[in-house]
């Protein structure tokens, strides 16, 4: 874990357009006007690590088109790398999503047929310098189609090799998959290349098979190798898992204007405190505090809090039970 202290992270996974409904609490179907992010898990982390002052670079795939420009523009303008973000030409197209700014039933569509970052190649990992990183941070969606399966997996293999660490946001979108058995697979197999994992309640019962085995698959993951696994449980906080034992943390609570992006800005709160070479608690409460933020604001990528904004919120609040 100490290739962490390098505070440079390989993010690997799709960038994509969010349309948020304008103004906030407006419902899809009665918008007039939509507010365009950049979006998608991947570039979420990334940018959640670049405002923490990590370098952050993204390896995936955009359209070679306008949509695609928009995600290099934006990815630029947050301070994101995109030496390893490769263009794609022909019918495949950058991922969309049409979402709406409200705690309660809130909608988000999206569309992901032909997918552009589903086209990384092995090759495209071939080129990557994995050893000048400290860690390769995977979501599970980009293990949803074969083409970038075998990059991600391909991409676990070089930064083993290269000897950093391997970071596992199991991320589970049913909608990717064609069933539910190939996505608990697959997952799984990718989960056991990393030292970190982190999922929710649903995802590590995907690894297991059945939801109520999820924590004894993410203490499996521990007991196998896996340095830390963090078993979110929505607001009854988390269980985070090592060799030494287990720590449960809260969550802070807050006026939320939406459910989305509070996962891409916990993984980006704890890496980044971990790299600073925070204790495990503190990170784990930093990626909480950091979920708090983002799901009070509007959009994702914007909505990551700077480190100067996460240290004020944390002074200002009690230490949750």
């Amino acid at each position: 874990m100490q290739t962490l202290a390098r505070n440079r992270f390989l993010i690997l996974g799709r960038a994509g357009m969010d349309l948020y409904a304008d103004p906030p609490g407006t419902r899809i179907e009665d918008a007039r006007s939509f507010a365009a992010h950049l979006g998608g898990s991947a570039a979420n982390i990334a940018v959640a690590l670049a405002r923490q002052g990590a370098q952050a670079d993204l390896l995936t795939r955009v359209s070679d088109d306008a949509v695609g420009r928009f995600c290099l523009a934006q990815l630029d303008h947050y301070g994101v790398g995109r030496t390893h973000v490769g263009l794609i030409g022909g019918e495949l197209r950058t991922s969309l999503a049409v979402v709406e700014t409200r705690a309660e039933n809130c909608q988000s569509i999206i569309y992901r047929n032909g997918a552009a970052d589903f086209a990384l190649t092995e090759a495209d990992v071939a080129a990557v310098p994995f050893a000048h990183y400290g860690a390769l941070v995977i979501t599970g969606t980009a293990l949803a189609h074969e083409g970038s399966r075998q990059a991600t997996l391909a991409a676990l293999r070089g930064a083993i090799a290269a000897g950093i660490v391997t970071v596992m946001d199991i991320d589970y979108r049913p909608y990717s998959w064609p069933s539910r058995d190939e996505a608990s697979a697959i997952n799984h197999e990718a989960a056991r290349l990393c030292d970190i994992v982190v999922g929710n309640e649903v995802e590590f019962g995907l690894l297991a098979g059945r939801i109520e085995d999820g924590l004894a698959k993410a203490r499996a993951l521990v007991e196998e190798g896996a340095k830390i696994a963090v078993y979110k449980m929505g607001e009854r906080g988390a269980v985070t898992l090592t060799a030494e034992g287990a720590l449960t943390t809260g969550i802070y609570r807050t006026q939320a204007l939406k459910p989305t992006g509070a996962g891409d800005s916990f993984m980006g709160g704890l890496l980044s405190a971990l790299a600073q070479g925070r204790p495990l608690r503190d990170a784990v409460l930093r990626g909480s505090a950091a979920a708090a933020i983002v799901v009070a604001r509007v959009g994702c990528a914007p909505a990551m809090p700077t480190g100067e904004e996460l240290d004020a919120f944390l002074a200002a609040q009690p230490v949750p039970a």
